[in-house]
């Protein structure tokens, strides 16, 4: 399962973000041990396109994307943004590429300063990079609002604390387009937001993507909310990739058991549905300090057999852009059954 390789990846020349087995490793105190939070994603995004990255909490979506944006730059591994090989820059070289790249982050509130007007938190990056004349930045703060659903002149002198966090999200989006970016990040933009709420950003992102030509990361542990807004989708699992390809194949054939297992557990409204009759995975996931050989997904894998430790998976074609890294994948159509028995040697 979760493996490596680069079977998944397009021509360099038809995508505006390249990413090559990127590797980011946090030191654990004064240990000598290393958490390997990611290990050799390597992922593209062409321009216009949304790619979804999925998984559970802890597998390194959200590090691999501050790892895209080099925040903090990765261990190793290159980040190709356009002609430029973004972990390779360094000082005013990587300054100047900041503006084509913005973030949307998780929590709305926290993300924004509780001192500045909206104006202003909407207007910095304008002001950082003197963008246009004084009066060609306010017209453009106005235009955001407008087209993230404020009314700039009731709500541009408030702060943060005067709005929901609904409205401190379309702030945040607000703020990220104002440089003209060509690429945004955004790190499970609607997680922390009630559900009549989401759907309202989904759509905004939807529409400021069509209006402002943007192309779009996005992260979320969601996968109905994922299949909705991707062109394609990445499965990520303790730091590795399991999957990638379009959300309709991907959704209606999972072929890797741990995408199957994520599937399963998306809730249906039907009562006749029972929660123990779905395939629900056991045992638990391992150390990022120190994870398992071979598949790191085979301690839980139900179909995991010896070969799983000895040789970790590489990606490879299964069907029309579907891509799976796993030795023993699942046949279009097939199910997986419950188990509490996995592979653990």
């Amino acid at each position: 399962m979760a493996g490596t390789g680069t079977a998944h990846l397009r021509e360099p020349g038809e995508t505006l973000l390249r990413v090559e087995n990127l590797v980011v490793e946090f030191p654990v105190g004064r240990s000598g041990l290393k958490v390997n939070a990611v290990t050799n994603i390597s992922l593209d995004v062409r321009e216009g396109e949304t790619l979804g990255l999925v998984g559970e909490s802890g597998c390194g979506k959200s590090t691999t994307g501050k790892a895209i944006m080099q925040l903090p730059a990765p261990t190793s591994g290159k980040v190709l943004f356009g002609e430029h090989d973004l972990a390779a820059l360094k000082g005013e070289e990587l300054r100047v590429m900041r503006p084509r790249l913005q973030m949307i982050f998780q929590d709305p509130i926290s993300s924004l300063n509780p001192r500045r007007k909206v104006e202003d938190i909407i207007a910095e990056g304008l002001n950082i990079w003197n963008i246009g004349t004084e009066a060609e930045r306010d017209a453009k703060v106005n235009e955001l609002m407008e087209a993230v659903g404020l009314d700039p002149e009731l709500q541009r002198g408030k702060r943060p604390h005067q709005f929901s966090g609904g409205q401190c999200q379309r702030i945040s989006i607000a703020r990220a387009v104002a440089t003209d970016p060509k690429l945004i990040i955004c790190d499970e933009p609607v997680s922390a937001l009630d559900v009549s709420v989401q759907a309202q950003i989904l759509n905004l992102l939807e529409d400021m993507k069509a209006r402002y030509g943007l192309t779009l990361i996005f992260i979320a542990h969601d996968l109905a909310v994922v299949k909705n807004v991707s062109d394609r989708v990445v499965v990520m699992y303790l730091g590795k990739m399991c999957e990638v390809g379009g959300p309709d194949d991907l959704y209606a054939n999972p072929r890797h058991p741990y995408t199957a297992a994520l599937l399963s557990a998306i809730p249906v409204a039907d009562p006749s549905v029972k929660p123990s009759e779905r395939m629900t995975l056991g045992g638990e996931i391992p150390s990022p300090v120190s994870p398992p050989s071979g598949c790191r997904f085979r301690t839980r894998c139900p179909r995991a057999q010896e070969r799983c430790a000895s040789e970790e998976p590489q990606m490879q074609q299964i069907a029309e852009d579907h891509f799976v890294a796993c030795h023993f994948p699942l046949n279009p159509g097939e199910t997986l059954t419950n188990s509490t028995e996995a592979f653990t040697a």
